[in-house]
């Protein structure tokens, strides 16, 4: 829902209801991107973002690639993974690519409905990958924690079924902000300041009272974010507990680093976005442009690091992608050999 946004702007100050007037109505949206860049850095800007995007849908493809090829990952945590990596591609298609073209074709409107469709994806997928972090969480829960139940209770049926449930459950509230902003009355400014459209940058600038609709967001995004958050310190405090009680070190370390690849890709998605939260709570202002930038960190950098990190810590996904490219090296060796002979 808020997920890719600052908690406490949800609510919003809500906006002085506009007389009604000779307003034009809004048939187009303007994305700023990041405020205050200078024209002459706009290319840099664009280059980067499109080599995170290609390192992101690289990365990506290539779980999902090793995933189909490789039967020894048709596992419980492999399948997390792969609706993790299923998740990140479409966020980054769906953000990337438009802000991308602002920079390079100058390409800086975005049809209104086109812009809603936008924020639909955006919150939709946030939400997603909120709720498989929570599987991810739960793999680790029960295979620590209670091991003897693991293959008992988490079999792959039961993890695709939990995905799906997942991707079915998430469309709710992402489809309830869409109904209810789609109607608003648009005919104040059209200027968005953010990279991509999301809730609180198109109902800001509704002509009406942002209040009935910026509380209930607030409260889905708390209960949508918060409510897979809350479960996962549960099940790492009680993994740190049942750690603690294994006797031998070289047990523990074993055991910890079980859980430390998920750990990493769930501390990547949480704690920018709790910073945020917390200092906009204590009273800590960000500029325009500081926000956005802050923003595009916490919502694109995940997406473009997590393979690196299943590739790096988990060993199975290692193996498998030194084998696959150890294949391709014998093939393109003995290709060599046959063209010089």
């Amino acid at each position: 829902m808020c997920s890719h946004i600052s908690f406490s702007a949800c609510l919003g100050k809500s906006s002085s209801i506009m007389p009604e007037g000779n307003h034009s109505v809004v048939t187009e949206f303007i994305l700023t991107g990041f405020p205050g860049l200078h024209p002459k850095y706009q290319g840099l800007a664009s280059a980067v973002l499109f080599l995170v995007y290609s390192l992101t849908l690289i990365g990506n493809a290539t779980i999902v690639f090793l995933f189909v090829i490789d039967c020894s990952l048709h596992k419980p945590m492999y399948y997390i993974i792969l609706n993790l990596s299923a998740c990140d591609i479409l966020f980054s298609t769906t953000t990337l690519p438009k802000i991308i073209s602002k920079y390079w074709f100058q390409s800086e409107t975005i049809s209104f409905t086109a812009c809603f469709v936008q924020m639909y994806f955006v919150h939709y997928l946030g939400t997603v990958n909120s709720y498989i972090l929570f599987l991810m969480a739960l793999d680790r829960y029960l295979a620590i924690c209670h091991p003897l139940r693991y293959s008992l209770v988490l079999k792959k049926s039961t993890i695709c079924i939990l995905s799906i449930i997942a991707w079915i459950v998430a469309n709710a509230g992402s489809l309830m902000l869409v109904i209810r902003a789609y109607p608003l009355p648009y005919c104040a400014s059209n200027i968005i300041n953010h990279c991509y459209c999301d809730h609180i940058g198109i109902t800001m600038l509704a002509c009406t009272d942002r209040a009935p609709y910026g509380f209930p967001a607030f409260i889905l995004a708390m209960v949508m974010l918060l409510g897979p958050l809350s479960f996962i310190i549960f099940s790492y405090c009680c993994i740190i507990i049942a750690v603690l009680k294994i006797a031998n070190l070289q047990g523990r370390l074993k055991s910890l680093s079980t859980c430390s690849t998920q750990l990493i890709v769930i501390s990547l998605y949480y704690f920018p976005r709790c910073f945020v939260y917390l200092a906009s709570n204590v009273g800590i202002k960000f500029s325009a442009d500081m926000r956005v930038v802050i923003i595009m960190l916490y919502s694109l950098c995940p997406p473009m690091i997590n393979p690196l990190i299943y590739c790096l810590r988990s060993k199975d996904m290692r193996e498998s992608l030194w084998k696959q490219l150890n294949k391709r090296t014998v093939s393109q060796k003995t290709q060599v050999s046959a063209v010089s002979a």
